[in-house]
């Protein structure tokens, strides 16, 4: 897919060239040959690939995740995501998804920032500045947005301050208030703000994801599941199919796999260990189901990504 193919995103990626450049240098001089770099600053992470990064499983967190060059397409559930420097990439809960780089060369290599985003701040700015938080729900609750000159100042200033570490307690919570309001104010903003909303679809659907994100290994019940979250058995299958693009069932199952995967990786399980860990009565269906999502049995798998050092899923991934 051409990501450079509309006026608008060339536009964008015109008018945050320079900008961009500048935050490249920084990430360039403080990550260095590392591919993550948790920095000191609250809830940002800068990332650096040098090369494409095949099709690998990541559990996203709320998060604000911005390129600074390069490219990347995410697939949630039955949705796909293509986004560059022109764009922002919106989580809203925690998902899981299979990512890859698609831009990256050791000459100019992928790099990113991600930003967790604080559901009780963004609650707050709602209400200060009275904004809607409605049922009105038209998308999953990960989108991508525009990424905008005053968003890259917003992430210009704050990646700056890690070259001014005695500034971070003070102005690192201001500057990311400012780049969660804007994200909250543009057009994508009202995937998370449906769900921020206490007492919204998208507030019930958050609750049931947490439920199943902490109960992955349980047998699951959808009725039970929708009691928990005070929705009906249908209302709750159709919500959460339009902001995780997936079943709460199939949404279950892709935990089990990232788990199983992470499982067998950190800690040498074996594929009829990390089935039963994770939930499965039959190991025979774990590994129909581990191939069909990652595309080859769990052991050949593992052994594939240990030979070629991929990251292991984790938290989150940008």
């Amino acid at each position: 897919m051409d990501l450079r193919s509309t006026e608008k995103n060339k536009e964008l990626r015109d008018a945050t060239a320079a900008v961009r450049a500048r935050i490249a240098s920084v990430i360039q001089e403080k990550i260095g040959d590392r591919e993550e770099l948790d920095t000191p600053i609250e809830g940002l992470t800068l990332v650096r690939r040098a090369h494409p990064i095949p099709p690998t499983p990541y559990l996203y967190e709320p998060s604000l995740a911005m390129i600074v060059q390069g490219a990347k397409h995410v697939v949630l559930g039955d949705a796909s995501l293509w986004y560059d420097e022109s764009q922002f990439l919106l989580t809203a809960m925690n998902l899981p998804t299979i990512t890859r780089v698609v831009e990256a060369t050791p000459e100019r290599p992928y790099l990113s920032m991600v930003l967790k985003l604080d559901l009780t701040v963004a609650r707050e700015i709602m209400a200060e500045i009275d904004l809607d938080g409605s049922d009105a729900g038209n998308g999953t609750a990960m989108a991508i947005g525009p990424a905008t000159p005053e968003l890259f100042d917003g992430v210009e200033r704050l990646i700056g301050l890690l070259d001014r570490p005695k500034e971070i307690p003070v102005m690192s919570g201001l500057i990311r208030r400012e780049l969660l309001f804007r994200v909250l104010t543009s057009p994508t903003g009202e995937r998370l703000r449906q769900i921020v909303r206490i007492g919204t679809d998208g507030d019930r659907v958050a609750r049931a994801i947490s439920w199943l994100r902490e109960n992955y290994a349980a047998p699951l019940k959808v009725a039970d599941l929708a009691d928990h979250c005070n929705m009906g058995v249908s209302t709750l299958h159709h919500h959460f199919r339009l902001m995780t693009a997936m079943s709460p069932l199939q949404f279950q199952k892709n935990l089990r796999l990232h788990e199983a995967r992470r499982i067998m990786m950190c800690d040498n399980l074996d594929a009829a260990s990390a089935a039963i860990e994770v939930g499965y009565e039959s190991v025979t269906q774990f590994n129909r189901e581990y191939r069909r999502m990652f595309g080859a049995p769990p052991i050949r798998h593992v052994r594939s990504l240990r030979t070629n050092t991929l990251p292991v899923a984790g938290a989150m991934q940008v």
